[in-house]
């Protein structure tokens, strides 16, 4: 007789709890593993995405340049404004905070043209007669005006009174002396502003474009039949194909581009039809091509440490292709000029 085994219920318990240990066992190291693996394979920081100001992945690839240092204008923390060259070279812009319209002769020589009290000065620009236009703020920036004045800052005149209801903050004259002006009301919410036209001899004036938040930077095309603005509230391009001073195409007259982060304040256009764009807060200008597309950009020094970040204007010299960018550096507490070269020469007012 076969001896007798005896395969009891707590021996098949004991055998089972056996692979259920080493099985579980042989997942936890799997997952831990597993988890190891996304950690590693998980997301990293590129050495740019740590910068204060990281160029948007589809505007790395852009032809980029960086400008050079040319002056300091003060230093203190000020907002520079409304950059225009005459045709002789010397350079015109603001100065946000003393308010001041200020000089840059050929020789390099700062002089004050005009100072004001109770008007904040954003934007220039020369008529065909060679007067200086002069828009603003007052009153808490719930008013504005413009003004013409001498290159020398003598006889200053009213153009646009306070009390008529806009808040231009940016020009463009054509060679007719008519002045397109930016309104800059609203809100990203509240699309109050816009673009108005004062026609020569300054008797009238009439709306161009309206449901824009913060207006802001203007410009025409060499040939005048495109005007360039931004609306600074939403971040957006504006290409508008005029069919003349007042009237525009409404089929092709588009936003064409959308900025990521604070959007567009002045600009300007070259010889070429090119489009120069100065971008707050970024320290840096982008350009783009007569139809609207991205071609390139200039980088102002030390921005991604958070240098020279506001970027609000640029101004590219008649007969030249030296371009000035104006920048103020929050952390230095300092205003400068900046130099770098553009695609084509600026345009004589």
């Amino acid at each position: 007789m076969p001896p007798f085994h005896q395969d009891n219920g707590l021996g098949k318990a004991m055998k089972g709890s056996l692979v259920i240990c080493i099985t579980l066992v042989f997942l936890s190291a799997t997952i831990s593993v597993m988890a190891e693996n996304v950690v590693t394979q998980g997301l990293t920081y590129e050495i740019a995405d740590k910068n204060i100001v990281p160029i948007p992945p589809f505007e790395k690839q852009l032809r980029s340049v960086v400008a050079t240092h040319l002056k300091e204008v003060t230093p203190s923390a000020n907002v520079l404004e409304g950059a225009i060259f005459d045709d002789n070279g010397n350079l015109y812009f603001t100065e946000i905070g003393p308010n001041r319209v200020l000089q840059l002769d050929k020789k390099g020589k700062l002089n004050t043209l005009a100072k004001f009290e109770d008007f904040m000065p954003t934007g220039l620009a020369f008529l065909p007669n060679g007067r200086l236009l002069v828009c603003g703020n007052t009153d808490g920036a719930s008013k504005g005006a413009i003004y013409s004045l001498n290159p020398d800052g003598r006889d200053l005149q009213e153009v646009l009174k306070a009390d008529e209801g806009y808040i231009p903050n940016d020009m463009a004259v054509n060679s007719k002396g008519g002045i397109y002006f930016t309104d800059f009301k609203g809100t990203m919410t509240d699309t109050a502003g816009g673009i108005y036209y004062i026609h020569p001899g300054f008797e009238k004036i009439e709306k161009i474009v309206g449901n824009m938040a913060n207006a802001n930077g203007i410009a025409l095309s060499p040939d005048e039949k495109v005007l360039w603005t931004g609306d600074y509230g939403r971040s957006i391009l504006y290409r508008i194909d005029l069919f003349d001073d007042t009237h525009f195409d409404r089929i092709h007259s588009t936003p064409v581009y959308y900025f990521t982060g604070r959007g567009p304040d002045s600009m300007r256009t070259d010889s070429d039809g090119n489009l120069y764009v100065a971008i707050m807060s970024q320290g840096r200008v982008l350009v783009f091509n007569p139809r609207g597309l991205p071609i390139g950009q200039v980088l102002l020094p030390n921005r991604e440490q958070g240098h020279n970040l506001y970027s609000a204007s640029l101004a590219i010299k008649p007969s030249s292709r030296e371009m000035v960018i104006l920048a103020m550096d929050d952390l230095d507490k300092s205003s400068n000029l900046f130099l770098s070269g553009a695609f084509a020469q600026g345009k004589y007012k």
